[in-house]
């Protein structure tokens, strides 16, 4: 098994890749502290245990993960690795067995069928255009809500703190959003 990195637009995150491995079968979570990971996710935990790990994030077939300040990378990388390749050959569960990534595929799933055209058509861009270009660097940007013209999405993964994620926003996003949908005028971000 081999492990690879790759940087993201985030110099804080970096995109480890298990070879040939599924890390979540659909949709994406996202660990801030060992406590949350600590109910969903043996996986996260064992990498909080990293001194200087700040966040992890599981996408599909990666995982990044978010280092503070006080760290380096060359002091930490190596043990993320070794702490990625031993949990993936022990073959235990990477969620708990009462956890489903499909939860944070999008925030509001259950309300599609309520949802207005344009909010439809949100989703379908987002879903189509914008969370695959954002995985290619580590990250995730879920719908939250579309209200008076603005639309409202969360940033996760490598995309969360990054210098460039305002940029990402205003400059594609919400460009290609207002060019399909006249409705939209404004992309902001918000925290979960």
């Amino acid at each position: 098994m081999f492990i690879r990195t790759e940087t993201t637009p985030n110099p804080a995150t970096l995109k480890f890749i298990p070879d040939d491995l599924e890390v979540l079968k659909n949709g994406s979570m996202e660990f801030k502290n060992q406590k949350q990971a600590s109910k969903k996710s043996p996986l996260a935990m064992q990498l909080f245990e990293v001194k200087g790990v700040d966040a992890v994030f599981l996408g599909h077939d990666f995982i990044t993960i978010t280092k503070n300040e006080q760290v380096d990378w060359q002091e930490i990388k190596t043990e993320i690795q070794a702490t990625i390749m031993d949990f993936f050959v022990s073959n235990k569960p990477i969620l708990f067995s009462n956890e489903s990534s499909v939860q944070s595929v999008t925030q509001n799933d259950q309300e599609v069928s309520q949802d207005s055209e344009i909010v439809k058509q949100i989703k379908e861009l987002i879903e189509i255009k914008v969370r695959p270009a954002v995985a290619m660097d580590g990250g995730d940007i879920i719908f939250h809500s579309f209200e008076n013209g603005i639309v409202y999405l969360v940033l996760k993964g490598s995309c969360s703190g990054c210098p460039s994620s305002t940029v990402t926003l205003k400059n594609g996003i919400e460009n290609m959003l207002k060019h399909y949908i006249p409705e939209v005028e404004a992309v902001e971000q918000i925290d979960e």
